[in-house]
Order: structure tokens, then C-alpha cells, then sequence
């Protein structure tokens, strides 16, 4: 039954489910005599790395009775069938939202750039929004025992999620923003795969996110713009993000760089955030 086959390929491979599979599975009734099979079944594809030919043999047993595929369809959550057009992953409308993030600069490292992030306090029964600033510096503390070789950084990254935020539905980071002109730097931050597995540190995948001055702005970036990086620096390899792995995120400012037409240079910076969110587009 080929649209058996394509519906246990789409449980496995978690694809969006065709609609001739669902208009199959919701023409055909129950039956509790296969339930509990077919449970453990379902159960083996979500949690046990089987390979497809192996699930379909499992399902296959069960096939005889065209009841199954309507079981799956009531047993498969809707939202698990058809992932949601977006996702909210940070809402900066509440102080509770600084527990979830940290503060990092070039201070650390003999550097004098700083940086703040506060919850504004709207009133008036309007949610409030969050707000990143400070100043770069290219300056260094006299006598520091670091060698650094850059300065004039500053970035705000997201604590380690509790397990993963799987993202493998969505193909795009969208980014509510109003800011100050300059070129800002957005960070996604996964399980360690690309380096070697004595090294500690997560895989970051950068982009450029440009903030017009003043105005609101919804900065939408394609997760295939993510560049594979390593402590800043783009690692020259052709590689591919796991986004069903998401640790963290961060956003990032530089004196220096960025893209054409954004201010850049030493002083102060700010960035209102209102939201990120991960888009289905397609």
C-alpha cells in the first residue's frame, strides 16, 4: 500500500504529511484489537534509532488491517502532523526573561568595551521590551596579562536550554528589532559534532543581522544563511547545521566589520528586542 509506506515515512523522517495519506487515515475506523501492537509500534519510531525498512516491516504485520492507519491518525498528535507556522523561542515582555540570559564582553579579556541588558517597564498595561547597550571600546587595560588580538565587543547569549530546542521543522530566525544602524551579529548555538570530541564547546552558526536606525524591524534570516564558526572566524568547510539541536543563542555587536553601509567604529550601541521566533516559510 503505497500510501502505508509514505505514511511511516513521514513518522520517521518527520516530514509534513501528504494529504492523500490523511484523507486515507480519516476514511478508515478504529479497531482496539491491533491497539496495543500498533502502540508499541508508534513508540519504537519516536524513541528506538530504527531504520525505515525495519519499521515498515513492523507496520507491515499490521497492515492486513486497514483499521491501522486510522489509529495512527488519531494517536499522532495534530501539531506532531503539521508543525505550527512559527515558534516563539524568546519574549522580552517581562523581567523574568533577564534570568535567561548573560552577559559577555571583551572586558574579560583586558578589554574596557561594556554592555547592559534591561526589560523596559511600559505601563499603562503594555508589555515591555528588551533593551541591549552599552559601549565598544578598542582600548585595552594597561598591563593585562591577556594577548588579545581584537577588542571592541560586546554579546548577550541565551543560558543552555533545559535539553534541546528541535528547530528541524522551521527555516527561518526572525528577529523583532528597532536599533541604532549598526550591523549586529545572530548566533545559533548546537551540539558539539563539528569540532573534535575533546573540545567542550558548542557549534555556533553565525549571521549578519543589519538594524535600521529608529524603526521597528523584523529581521528574517534563512537558517541556511548560518555560517559554521569558530570562536568568530567562518571555518572554511562545507557543513550542515542540525537544527533539531539548538542549545543557545546570542546576539552579538563588533566595532569593526559587518556589512556595507552600517555604522561601525567605537561608542556607544543599542538594540531593542521585542522577539525571536523560528518561521516556517515554505
Amino acid at each position: 500500500m503505497d500510501c502505508f509506506r509514505l505514511g511511516v515515512a513521514m513518522l520517521v523522517g518527520r516530514k509534513r504529511p501528504c494529504k492523500e495519506f490523511l484523507e486515507v487515515a480519516k476514511s478508515l475506523h478504529q479497531k482496539p484489537k491491533i491497539r496495543n501492537r500498533a502502540l508499541t509500534a508508534m513508540l519504537n519510531i519516536q524513541t528506538a534509532p530504527l531504520g525505515l525498512s525495519a519499521v515498515i516491516s513492523e507496520f507491515e504485520y499490521l497492515q492486513s488491517d486497514v483499521y491501522l492507519l486510522h489509529f495512527v491518525a488519531l494517536t499522532w498528535n495534530a501539531e506532531d502532523l503539521v508543525p505550527p507556522r512559527e515558534k516563539c523561542i524568546f519574549n522580552f515582555n517581562s523581567k523574568e526573561e533577564l534570568k535567561k540570559w548573560h552577559l559577555y564582553s571583551d572586558s574579560e579579556y583586558g578589554g574596557l568595551s561594556s554592555a547592559s541588558l534591561e526589560i523596559t517597564d511600559a505601563g499603562n498595561g503594555s508589555t515591555g521590551v528588551g533593551i541591549f547597550s552599552g559601549n565598544l571600546s578598542l582600548d585595552v587595560t594597561e598591563g593585562t596579562k591577556w594577548n588579545i588580538s581584537r577588542s571592541g565587543f560586546c554579546g548577550m547569549r541565551s543560558k543552555k536550554f533545559d535539553g534541546f530546542i528541535d528547530l528541524d521543522p522551521f527555516d527561518t530566525i526572525a528577529l523583532k528589532l528597532k536599533g541604532d544602524g549598526r550591523c549586529y551579529i545572530s548566533t545559533i548555538y548546537t551540539e558539539n559534532w563539528v569540532n573534535s570530541p575533546g573540545q567542550q564547546e558548542d557549534n555556533s552558526w553565525q549571521a549578519f543581522v543589519f538594524v535600521p536606525k529608529d524603526n521597528w524591524y523584523i529581521a528574517k534570516i534563512p537558517l541556511a544563511r548560518y555560517l559554521p564558526t569558530w570562536r568568530g572566524n567562518v571555518i572554511d568547510a562545507e557543513l550542515e547545521m542540525n537544527p533539531s539541536r539548538v542549545l543557545g543563542m546570542s546576539l552579538s555587536v563588533n566595532a569593526e566589520g559587518g556589512v556595507p553601509d552600517a555604522r561601525t567604529g567605537p561608542g556607544d550601541f543599542r538594540v531593542d528586542i521585542d522577539w525571536i521566533k523560528a518561521l516556517r516559510t515554505q
